[in-house]
């Protein structure tokens, strides 16, 4: 039978708001302390009571866009207020950098050695701001916004490892984000800042970590854009690149450069085919570009974020283009996701799979796996297949 994508929408709207979103609600605020308790296991019990800023901002960040995108309702309100209070008494230092780690009552765990807490932060008090406008939400954004572009070039400072002028690279990560965060940032900030911003993060996504010669993005380059051989120099994650395309595909949209459009998808694509695996499906987490074995031991397994951040990729790129290709995929791709990764009885997804599709562990949530990446794409997708005929 011939398969439309619109009738997907139907389904990941029903599973976002009956059983993700739910899951959250119930499980994860933490009413004595304020924030969310991340570290949850198959049936939602808490096992871990440390805090991850980056988990805490995604949180916020989810509840407020769901209020504004979906509905307003006062359960939405409350979540993300109950991070975000958190956030302003304990997430940050002197300096106005973002911890990684908190203990629950919010003493310091981990210094702020990773700017990707800062974005999300930022993101979380932008969203925020937008549905309850107060002027210290907006602040808390924008400050946070011009101190990530203040670290960019070096934004470990003094936590990074790697010796001064052996072999500098450049790391895909934050131009990534970037192009995420200005498009989420550009109703507080307004359109000038983002117009500045927008050629920078395109070029630095689209031709200093694209490769034109193998059609893939790096993970780290040498800061003139050339590859280097080493292990880091020829690391591939397939899911930052595609998710990285759907970002894209958003600012081409916006500046109505349809060619810019038309490359996403075909990079996104090429991705894709050069990370799935053909014995067994899914998207491997690490490759190396030469076809080396990765340093990464967890190469093979197969991550949440990356099968549904695809499937997003997939949707915009259909309905951008009528890709026939998308559309093949994203039919391919769900049916793995959805089989190996929903939980039809714990009422959220499993996170980490080994390479056979098994569960390796059965937690809903941990250090790295919040309230983000699967409520985000399964709004994303419903939303963009709503819109194709």
């Amino acid at each position: 039978m011939d398969i439309q994508l619109s009738e997907y929408a139907g389904m990941y709207r029903t599973e976002l708001l009956e059983q993700i979103l739910p899951f959250w609600v119930s499980s994860s605020p933490d009413r004595e302390h304020g924030g969310y308790f991340t570290c949850l296991d198959r049936e939602g019990k808490v096992f871990d009571t440390d805090k991850f800023i980056w988990l805490q901002g995604r949180e916020v960040w989810c509840f407020s866009y769901m209020y504004r995108e979906v509905e307003p309702r006062q359960e939405w309100l409350d979540m993300a207020l109950l991070g975000a209070d958190f956030l302003e008494r304990y997430g940050r230092d002197a300096q106005g950098d973002w911890y990684f780690s908190l203990t629950r009552d919010g003493k310091p765990l981990i210094q702020p050695y990773n700017i990707f807490s800062d974005c999300f932060a930022c993101m979380a008090f932008a969203a925020l701001y937008r549905i309850r406008p107060e002027e210290r939400y907006k602040k808390i954004a924008v400050d946070t916004f011009h101190r990530i572009l203040e670290r960019q070039h070096n934004w470990k400072g003094d936590y990074n490892k790697a010796y001064p002028g052996t072999r500098p690279l450049r790391n895909f990560s934050l131009p990534m984000i970037l192009c995420n965060l200005s498009l989420e940032l550009e109703p507080i900030i307004g359109s000038g800042p983002v117009n500045g911003l927008i050629p920078q993060v395109i070029h630095d996504v689209m031709e200093v970590f694209y490769q034109p010669e193998t059609g893939l993005i790096l993970e780290n380059v040498a800061p003139d854009g050339q590859p280097v051989d080493c292990f880091e120099g020829r690391l591939l994650n397939p899911g930052h690149s595609i998710e990285a395309m759907w970002f894209v595909m958003d600012l081409g949209k916006r500046l109505g450069d349809e060619q810019l459009v038309r490359r996403a998808v075909d990079i996104m694509l090429k991705s894709l085919e050069f990370g799935w695996d053909p014995e067994h499906g899914g998207i491997f987490y690490f490759l190396d570009a030469k076809g080396h074995p990765p340093q990464q031991l967890e190469w093979d397994q197969k991550l949440w974020w990356v099968h549904v951040e695809a499937l997003v990729a997939l949707a915009k790129g259909y309905e951008a283009t009528g890709d026939e290709r998308c559309r093949n995929w994203f039919i391919q791709l769900h049916n793995y996701t959805w089989t190996h990764f929903r939980d039809e009885a714990g009422g959220e997804w499993f996170g980490y799979l080994n390479r056979q599709g098994e569960v390796l562990l059965p937690l809903k949530g941990g250090k790295w796996k919040g309230c983000f990446h699967i409520p985000r794409a399964l709004f994303q997708v419903w939303k963009t297949l709503e819109q194709v005929s």
